[in-house]
């Protein structure tokens, strides 16, 4: 027959030392837990952010780049802005809007936005000579003697309420076929 080792009328239990190691184990444990789901969480919207961002800024030069090379000529220039003239004679601008931080083409009155978030944008205009032993090209003399537009532009995003080094950075030399 089973016996009790205890004496009888004696009650077991934990005592308060032992409740309270296990009250702060369990909340160290909790805390590890918790920040581990943060970390994984902000690091999964990082690459989600990023991946977004790339794809929507490759997009856009796409779009660009296929207008500028079929276009006839550069009509106006600045560093932020560029203003084309295509096959059709119809007049495309390029430009920064730094209010709404966005790229956007205007063309026969109706604007677009091509992508936001951006930073800055920036143009260069060139001919297509090679200066001898360098990669670059020589500047133009004048703004419809460009036959080669370089564009440049930044844009970040915020994660979780802070810009956490999120920013994909697009550049391309882009040749007009049509001059």
């Amino acid at each position: 027959m089973f016996t009790n080792p205890r004496p009888a009328g004696r009650w077991q239990a934990f005592t308060l030392i032992e409740v309270m190691v296990a009250t702060g184990l369990s909340g160290i444990v909790a805390t590890v837990i918790v920040m581990l789901m943060m970390f994984t969480s902000r690091s999964f919207v990082a690459a989600t952010n990023y991946t977004d961002m790339a794809l929507l800024s490759r997009m856009a030069l796409d779009k660009m780049s296929r207008t500028i090379r079929q276009a006839q000529s550069v009509t106006a220039y600045a560093t932020n802005s560029i203003t084309l003239l295509d096959a059709s004679g119809n007049s495309i601008q390029y430009a920064l809007n730094p209010a709404t931080r966005s790229l956007v083409t205007v063309s026969g009155g109706t604007t677009n936005t091509y992508l936001t978030g951006c930073n800055s944008l920036q143009f260069w205009l060139y001919q297509r000579t090679p200066k001898s032993n360098t990669f670059g090209c020589y500047l133009p003399a004048f703004v419809t003697n460009a036959k080669l537009v370089q564009v440049t532009w930044s844009c970040s995003r915020q994660i979780l309420g802070a810009n956490v080094n999120n920013e994909v950075v697009e550049s391309a030399s882009i040749c007009l076929r049509n001059h």
